[in-house]
């Protein structure tokens, strides 16, 4: 089945979903800085590339909860050691512009040092992940050692997030057609949080 029809169970939901965030994170993590680097192998010397931030010391993973916790557990998975932040952020569904709250953040307190994933597996509007951005921000974070990861975006969220944070590199694996009027990505897949954690 596919994981975007309506109809498809949340177990199966769950297990494209996971499959899906394990290759976007990878690809996040390219992302990061890299540094040449020479190696012995059993034929002789490689010269290659490492990537000197994927390490706990200088990387940290946040998630917009409660749906970017399923990207975070990617991350989790590639670097089970890396800090992790929560930042609670909503959308007011009772307005018609959908703002954002602001509810609670919870950041290692290094992490102005750190690159920093953030974590949210929509873009819709780019509200939520602009506040977000601004808490990151806010806490010392320089804007291009962010990378915001997502599944599904759409035109406005991306050209929104492009002219509010031009230094934040945005990693998605599909990009849909539109929004619509309740500002929801068409043809999308609903709320991602509710199917993933099998709450609708």
């Amino acid at each position: 089945m596919n994981p975007v029809d309506k109809d498809t169970s949340s177990a199966d939901f769950v297990f494209y979903s996971r499959r899906l965030a394990r290759l976007l994170i990878e690809d996040a993590l390219s992302e990061l800085p890299t540094e040449s680097k020479s190696i012995q192998t059993p034929c002789g010397p490689f010269v290659g590339l490492t990537i000197p931030s994927l390490d706990s010391s200088s990387l940290c993973a946040v998630s917009i909860m409660r749906a970017g916790d399923a990207i975070l557990e990617a991350v989790r998975e590639c670097i089970p050691g890396v800090p992790v932040g929560k930042i609670l952020i909503q959308r007011d569904e009772a307005q018609v512009s959908k703002h954002p709250l602001h509810y609670y953040s919870k950041l290692p307190p290094d992490i102005n040092r750190k690159h920093v994933i953030l974590c949210d597996p929509l873009l819709a509007t780019g509200g939520s992940s602009s506040m977000a951005i601004e808490v990151l921000v806010n806490a010392g974070v320089d804007p291009s050692n962010i990378i915001f990861a997502t599944l599904i975006a759409c035109p406005e969220g991306l050209q929104f997030l492009a002219t509010k944070h031009p230094l934040v590199k945005i990693v998605t694996a599909s990009v849909d057609k539109h929004l619509n009027d309740d500002k929801y990505i068409v043809p999308g897949l609903g709320d991602f949080g509710d199917r993933f954690f099998n709450t609708r």
